[in-house]
């Protein structure tokens, strides 16, 4: 007589389940957080979606009182114009201020930081290319940041 033991099939089998559920908990908790952190605003172009993160106050209020605030949103600065792009730079925005925000990880008083600031950049001379083509103008490799000069301008400080 033969003793039942346990079969290839039956350890498939808990090992499926055991993955299933460990998918099914992580889809879960990060349809709870996506929700939770209204992460569908951060597709739109309303900046209150920014004030979802209460350090994003000073910028927002810097913005309500600028001189940008009838002509320009956040994304119109801090996002590409092409859809794509635009879409791809606000997933690893998301991902990492999410990242920064969850674990407290971030400057105070939160500063721009490269890859965020040549986008700033871009769109400055996109939407001010008529006022800015001669100053923009120098020598190959002399690109002067719009920021430098005008660094509070869409912040309004």
């Amino acid at each position: 007589m033969t003793h039942p033991t346990s079969s290839p099939g039956k350890a498939i089998s808990l090992w499926s389940i055991a993955v299933v559920v460990l998918i099914g908990m992580f889809i879960g908790l990060g349809t709870f957080t996506f929700d939770y952190a209204e992460g569908l605003a951060y597709f739109s172009d309303d900046p209150e979606a920014c004030l979802n993160c209460h350090v994003m106050r000073p910028q927002f209020e810097g913005w309500n009182h600028s001189s940008h605030k009838n002509v320009a949103t956040c994304n119109s600065c801090h996002a590409p114009h092409t859809f794509l792009e635009k879409y791809i730079v606000k997933g690893v925005n998301g991902w990492n201020h999410s990242l920064a925000f969850t674990t407290g990880n971030y400057p105070d008083p939160i500063r721009i930081r490269g890859f965020n600031a040549d986008v700033v950049q871009a769109n400055c001379v996109d939407c001010h290319k008529s006022l800015v083509s001669q100053v923009h103008s120098n020598r190959p490799g002399e690109e002067r940041s719009c920021i430098a000069c005008h660094g509070n301008v869409g912040h309004g400080k």
